[in-house]
């Protein structure tokens, strides 16, 4: 749009609404709309010199011409109003309610975003964009019509905010303006972006189509008017338009290393008819006559995209021997396409449009459901950007269940990813798939068109930890770390209990009357656990001794262990342990738990080898309270301690050498290891010397970034 643009008028927006918003009281509070923005707004201006009220009726404008309802629009016109000018949400809710305020409120939220760094900056704001999109479609539409109009008076700007602004045009709301299905919008938005981006190759582009219009408009009209006539002989009513190929998508298929010569379709046409069945007639009668080119036909009719693109595509020999790219489509179809069809759906079927948009979104739109799934698994800012760049707005295929339901998963996704993808039980029940009616191994990576069956086994004990390194979706990864951290908390459940009730019984105490209220507060603030369920998950996993835990309860206090106090200062001495009031005395490192720097630790005084020091909550001290004495580190340690760690990796293939390469990296002696294979995974048990627990987790965090690293664990044995 040039700098001399035509600034419209408020009934000019009005007259464009009233063509299918025929209710003069919402006609009327458009007009209110745009008088309070009129009124908010007076004395500010745009950097194009412009009033600034041109901005939001501009905005509304395009709104109308993608058929937006009433709230849309008045929210369109209101939206810089809460940002910008002297109004609160409280303001704007009594005079135009809760409906259109919501609205400008998520308009606003989405440009309040400000961050140092262009990483930072696009992460959040993806994040916050499509998520604001998923509450309620209607909030992103308006923020496209908002960015569609800054694009068209961008030439106000420095070049550099220019470029800045163009970027994030191409990257953010570009692609989310497609998978609306909303064309115009998205065409200009593409072209605009290129324009300021790429200003050589846009207009040397625009120069060569200017080149040759003439010559093409020619061989396109002799076309049209063959196939007008052709069709009329066969009595199928109809309207042909010439298309013309955007500046944007030339530039992309240049970009893939294309001719120009090369683009099919510069000569295109698109056929309106009434029904879909008018639409096949006219694709037969088309190739009757004109030979079609083998793999340039498509069928979106039958297999609409997910975004409800309908039409037939097919690629002919014309006039003169020229190729022409031909739709054929019905007149709902093209609106569809061209206006998108959460505009369609708004104002077409008469009802309740928040309600009937959120209901289609949800239904129709798999966009919009892999957007609100990812955000529900509360992955980091970063993870879930790139989850959305890659699996949501990119490069995505399209497979069938057999029963034709469509599947969008990202490109090179398995059949793993496709069972989750239909239900998280298809998936953890799965045990094999067929591609196409061949059996094939679930690393295979699936291609558009796939027809996909699941088998699945009711008896299936879950998903392979291996799967975790096979799937493409990162949700389907997280689905399946989530089955394996839920079964190890329900096994370190059963065997918490089992270890409280077998030690209940060798004391010949009662389940029921150690569980009181009074005993499970006092365990609570003792052990810091929140239920009984978390204390047999600590019992399980090893964190507390199911004997102390009964201590706790029944301990009398004649039986508590006596520790020996002595008024002796604890002082350093040459050894690396420090045992309170006694100076020299054999000390040894318990081999059970391997004791590191680091640690707290606890004495026992065994017979006839002086002092065992123990981590304090070593299992084998259990039964072992009666002859414990308090120790200490000296402060002063620098040998190194052994210590045995098991890693958990979701791999059969032999990874030792490449854990051993990221070990040496840390100053470690490894002095042995033991490979311990699983039906699915293997475990590795590996016997290190280190300095302190503190340098242990340096080593074990690098070790955790391990792709097929699923934990890793300090033994007791």
């Amino acid at each position: 749009m040039s700098k001399n643009e035509k600034i419209e008028d408020i009934e000019e927006l009005i007259k464009r609404a009233s063509v299918y918003i025929p209710e003069e009281e919402n006609i009327e509070l458009i007009r209110e709309a745009y008088n309070f923005a009129d009124l908010k707004h007076k004395g500010q201006f745009r950097k194009s010199g412009e009033g600034y009220i041109v901005h939001p009726l501009n905005v509304a404008l395009i709104l109308t011409t993608i058929y937006s309802d009433t709230q849309t629009i008045m929210a369109g016109i209101l939206h810089d109003v809460l940002e910008d000018c002297d109004c609160d949400r409280d303001e704007m809710e009594e005079k135009f309610g809760k409906e259109v305020t919501n609205l400008v409120y998520g308009v606003t939220k989405l440009g309040r975003i400000n961050f140092s760094t262009e990483n930072e900056y696009l992460i959040e704001y993806y994040k916050k964009i499509i998520v604001g999109m998923s509450e309620d479609v209607r909030v992103i539409i308006v923020k496209l019509a908002d960015r569609l109009h800054n694009m068209r008076t961008l030439w106000a700007l420095s070049e550099e905010k220019q470029k800045k602004i163009a970027k994030e045009t191409a990257e953010i709301l570009a692609p989310i303006a497609h998978h609306l299905g909303i064309h115009k919008i998205k065409s200009e938005l593409e072209d605009l972006s290129l324009r300021y981006l790429k200003p050589d190759i846009f207009y040397d582009i625009a120069e060569r189509l200017n080149k040759t219009k003439l010559e093409r408009d020619n061989t396109v009209q002799e076309m049209l008017q063959e196939v007008s006539e052709l069709l009329n002989e066969h009595n199928i009513p109809h309207e042909i338009k010439g298309r013309a190929k955007s500046i944007y998508s030339i530039y992309n298929k240049l970009d893939k290393g294309k001719k120009f010569s090369d683009i099919f379709d510069l000569l295109a046409l698109r056929i309106l008819v009434d029904t879909e069945q008018e639409c096949y007639l006219v694709l037969g009668i088309i190739h009757s006559k004109f030979k079609p080119i083998p793999k340039r036909f498509k069928d979106y009719v039958a297999m609409p995209k997910p975004n409800m693109y309908q039409s037939l595509h097919t690629t002919v020999f014309g006039i003169d021997g020229c190729l022409f790219e031909i739709q054929i489509r019905t007149y709902k179809m093209d609106e569809i396409a061209e206006n998108g069809i959460a505009s369609h759906w708004a104002y077409k079927e008469n009802r309740d449009a928040v309600a009937n948009l959120q209901n289609t979104t949800e239904q129709k739109l798999q966009f919009f459901k892999s957007i609100i799934e990812l955000n529900e698994d509360k992955m980091s800012s970063e993870e879930f950007v790139n989850s959305v760049k890659n699996e949501v707005l990119n490069n995505n295929i399209y497979c069938f269940t057999p029963k034709g339901d469509i599947i969008e998963l990202p490109k090179d996704a398995t059949p793993i990813d496709f069972a989750y993808k239909v239900h998280t039980r298809v998936g953890e029940t799965m045990v094999g798939a067929l591609v196409n009616n061949y059996i094939v191994p679930l690393d295979y990576k699936l291609s558009n068109n796939d027809i996909v069956k699941i088998n699945t086994n009711k008896n299936s004990k879950g998903p392979s930890k291996e799967w975790i390194n096979i799937v493409k979706s990162t949700q389907t990864r997280n689905k399946i770390r989530a089955f394996f951290t839920k079964s190890e908390k329900e096994v370190y459940l059963e065997r918490g209990k089992e270890a409280l009730e077998k030690e209940l019984r060798r004391r010949k105490l009662s389940f029921s009357e150690f569980f009181t209220s009074e005993n499970m507060n006092k365990i609570k603030n003792e052990l810091h656990v929140d239920d009984q369920d978390d204390l047999y998950l600590q019992v399980g996993n090893g964190k507390h001794a199911a004997g102390s835990v009964v201590n706790l309860i029944y301990k009398r206090e004649e039986d508590k262990p006596v520790l020996k106090k002595v008024n002796v200062k604890s002082t350093l001495s040459d050894a690396d342990i420090v045992v309170d009031g006694i100076d020299k005395v054999k000390v040894n490192l318990a081999n059970c738990c391997n004791p590191l720097p680091g640690d707290e630790i606890i004495g026992y005084i065994s017979k006839g080898n002086g002092i065992s020091v123990h981590r304090r909550h070593c299992h084998n001290l259990e039964y072992l309270d009666e002859r414990v004495i308090p120790v200490y580190w000296n402060k002063e340690t620098s040998d190194k301690y052994l210590t045995i760690i098991l890693i958990h990796t979701s791999t059969k293939d032999y990874k030792l050498i490449d854990m051993l390469q990221k070990v040496n990296m840390f100053d470690i002696h490894v002095e042995s290891f033991r490979t311990i294979p699983k039906a699915d995974d293997t475990i590795y048990e590996v016997n290190m010397y280190v300095k302190s627990v503190c340098h242990l987790t340096k080593v074990i965090r690098e070790l955790e970034k391990l792709e097929y690293v699923i934990r890793i664990e300090r033994a007791i044995r």
